[in-house]
């Protein structure tokens, strides 16, 4: 029988409606329990926790509890607590939670019971794509994915995602947990009224949130290094990505392309979306950035003159009042 690791991870996951502030908060809070934080914007964290057992006097599984009632009591903010010795098998862990809110893998035999049954696709990191292209060679569960020869699912995914995966769905994550700061960060968000799958109106109610993000981020004189798109489906789970700027921008053209690229290669097609939040990460002051560059570009260049402009408009006669036509949403 496999001994309880003295060292452990936590992923902790905050509710959907948390707010920015929330998040930092939790971040601050989780600090009180171990100097080994790794903020995951917009609402998720990792900590690594290292003999915390006999520093606090709590079993692991205690601990985490004790740690939501605090985030709650203090702050009002509900997290689920998947606690395993991996980045992967702990994060997939914080999405069954169950109504305890914590979930705790304490060996190699417990993370084998959890991961077999489950979906594929609720395996930590795998996208819709991946998901799909396994369902159609017979691989639905996580289990059927950790026995399947590594030589074969590489065909299927590709050399290394396919060992990536494949390692996953065997509670295998090298990953470690890095220590760093809370990234300066903002973000926006539109929940539906109903679940949407139109690829339309989706796209048009991220290029919304794109317009206001870069408006918002101009307005304080920032530049974002990297976005991050979460989206919440219809049956509860969340599906994040990030992406990196070329260069730090505050430009609306440059938020919307990385944004878009990221949207695209989620590959939702007719999948069911009920929150869509937009993320601007990284922020650092606008005179650090690369400074302003000519473009070969000349409809770049108009698009460029043309946003301060906006700008104006919309500050002094109210948002929305101009922007691209594309952002107005129609859900009725």
């Amino acid at each position: 029988m496999s001994e309880e690791r003295d060292s452990v991870i936590w992923h902790v996951r905050c509710r959907p409606d948390t707010t920015p502030d929330g998040h930092r908060r939790v971040i601050d809070l989780l600090g009180d329990f171990t100097p080994v934080v790794q903020p995951l914007p917009p609402l998720a964290a990792l900590a690594q926790l290292r003999g915390a057992g006999r520093l606090f006097g709590a079993a692991p599984e205690r601990l985490a509890v004790r740690f939501r009632i605090q985030a709650m009591a203090k702050y009002g903010v509900d997290t689920h607590i998947g606690v395993a010795d991996t980045w992967a098998t702990a994060a997939t862990a914080s999405a069954h939670v169950g109504r305890s809110g914590v979930l705790h893998l304490p060996d190699d035999r417990a993370v084998e019971r959890f991961l077999a049954p489950l979906d594929v696709r609720a395996l930590h990191g795998i996208g819709p794509a991946q998901a799909a292209a396994l369902e159609r060679y017979g691989l639905y569960t996580v289990g059927a994915l950790a026995t399947m020869e590594e030589t074969v699912v590489c065909r299927i995914l590709g050399g290394k995602a396919g060992r990536t995966l494949r390692e996953r769905a065997r509670g295998i994550d090298p990953r470690t947990v890095t220590a760093h700061r809370m990234p300066q960060s903002t973000s926006v968000f539109h929940a539906y009224s109903r679940d949407v799958y139109d690829p339309v109106l989706v796209r048009a109610g991220l290029l919304d949130l794109v317009v206001t993000l870069a408006e918002r981020i101009r307005r304080r004189q920032q530049i974002a290094r990297t976005v991050n798109l979460s989206v919440r489906l219809a049956d509860g789970s969340t599906v994040d990505r990030t992406r990196a700027l070329p260069q730090a921008s505050a430009h609306t053209e440059d938020l919307r392309s990385a944004t878009f690229r990221i949207l695209d290669s989620l590959a939702f097609q007719r999948a069911r979306i009920r929150r869509i939040t937009l993320t601007a990460e990284d922020l650092r002051p606008a005179d650090e950035g690369p400074g302003t560059q000519i473009s070969l570009d000349p409809e770049r260049e108009n698009r460029l003159s043309l946003e301060p402009v906006l700008d104006r408009i919309n500050q002094r006669y109210g948002r929305r009042l101009a922007g691209p036509a594309g952002a107005y949403r129609h859900t009725s």
